[in-house]
C-alpha cells in the first residue's frame, strides 16, 4: 500500500513537467532558462501559484518564487519551488548565475547555470495507514539531491532564441525509483513585432517551443502574446501538442507591477478526470526603465 502511494505521488508531481507554469513563456522566462536571469538591469521578484480548477483532497498544488537581479553583464537569481500532489511533497531551491555577453550593438549571447538541492518526501500526517511503515520511513530518510539547470540564449532586437537542460539531477544521481515525465530539454524561438509605438504601443510576439520529456513523446508548444498600452495589458494563448491549451490575461501597471491569471485545459488523456488548472502570477520590477 505504501509503495503504491509513493509511486502515485511521484507520478502526479512528475506529470507537472507536461504542463509547466504558463508564466515561463512570456512573463517570467527565467523559470524555463537560467540564462535569462537578470536580463534586465534591476530587481525582479515573481510569485506563482497553480492548482486544479476544481480542488479535491490530494489534488496538485504548486508554488514558485523567483528573485533575480541584473547588473552590468551579470545576472544572479534564486528559484524556490514547492510542489504537492497527494502524499508527495517536493521542494527545490536553486541559485543562478548568468552572464550576458554583447557581441554587437544589438546582439547578445546569454549563458546561465542554476545549482541547488531537491528534497522529496511523503507527508505522514496525511497518510491513512501505518505511519511507521518501513517503506515510508525509508523513502523519507533519503538525503536531498544536488540539482540544477543549464541554459543559453541569443537575443537581437525582438528575436529570442533559447535552449536549456533542466533537471540536471539525472546527471548527478540515478533514482532508485524510475520517474517518467521529467523534462530533459527545452528550446524556444520568439520574435516580438511592434505594430505601433508610443504610449499606446501595440505589440505581438509569436512563439514556438519544443520540450523533451523523459518517458513521453516530445512536446510542441505554439502561440503568441498580444500587448496593448505599451505592454501594460497582455493577452496570451499557447497550444500544446498534448492536446491542451493555455490562455491568460494580465495587467502590468507602469511596467513594474504585474498581475496575471492563466487557465490550462487538461491533456487529452485526463479530460475525463479533471477540468484544468488555474495559475496566478504576481511580479514586481525595481529598477530603471528605458
Amino acid at each position: 500500500m505504501a509503495s503504491t502511494a509513493i509511486l502515485m505521488g511521484i507520478s502526479a508531481i512528475a506529470s507537472a513537467q507536461l504542463t509547466p507554469l504558463g508564466a515561463q513563456y512570456f512573463n517570467n522566462q527565467y523559470l524555463g532558462n537560467p540564462a535569462l536571469a537578470g536580463i534586465e538591469e534591476g530587481f525582479v521578484f515573481s510569485a506563482d501559484y497553480r492548482q486544479q480548477w476544481s480542488t479535491m483532497p490530494g489534488s496538485p498544488k504548486l508554488q514558485n518564487l523567483t528573485a533575480n537581479y541584473g547588473f552590468r553583464k551579470v545576472g544572479v537569481g534564486l528559484n524556490i519551488l514547492n510542489d504537492r500532489a497527494g502524499l508527495q511533497r517536493q521542494t527545490r531551491v536553486v541559485g543562478t548565475y548568468a552572464y550576458h555577453l554583447p557581441v554587437s550593438e544589438e546582439n547578445t549571447l546569454h549563458f546561465g547555470i542554476s545549482l541547488g538541492i531537491l528534497s522529496q518526501h511523503l507527508d505522514q500526517g496525511d497518510l491513512y495507514g501505518d505511519p511507521n511503515d518501513v517503506v515510508v520511513g525509508a523513502y523519507n530518510a533519503r538525503e536531498s539531491f544536488v540539482d540544477g539547470d543549464f541554459g543559453a540564449a541569443f537575443t537581437s532586437k525582438g528575436l529570442n532564441i533559447q535552449a536549456a537542460l533542466p533537471n540536471l539531477k539525472s546527471f548527478f544521481k540515478k533514482d532508485d525509483v524510475r520517474v517518467a515525465d521529467v523534462g530533459v530539454f527545452y528550446t524556444a524561438v520568439s520574435y516580438r513585432i511592434s505594430i505601433n509605438d508610443g504610449s499606446d504601443a501595440v505589440g505581438l510576439e509569436p512563439k514556438v517551443a519544443f520540450r523533451g520529456v523523459k518517458g513521453y513523446k516530445n512536446i510542441l508548444d505554439a502561440g503568441a502574446e498580444f500587448t496593448l498600452a505599451n505592454r501594460q495589458i497582455m493577452l496570451m494563448g499557447m497550444y500544446h501538442s498534448t492536446e491542451s491549451a493555455t490562455f491568460g490575461m494580465g495587467m502590468n501597471l507602469k511596467n513594474r507591477y504585474l498581475i496575471s491569471g492563466m487557465y490550462t485545459t487538461e491533456t487529452s488523456q485526463l479530460t475525463s478526470y479533471a477540468n484544468g488548472t488555474f495559475e496566478l502570477n504576481l511580479r514586481l520590477f525595481i529598477g530603471k526603465r528605458d
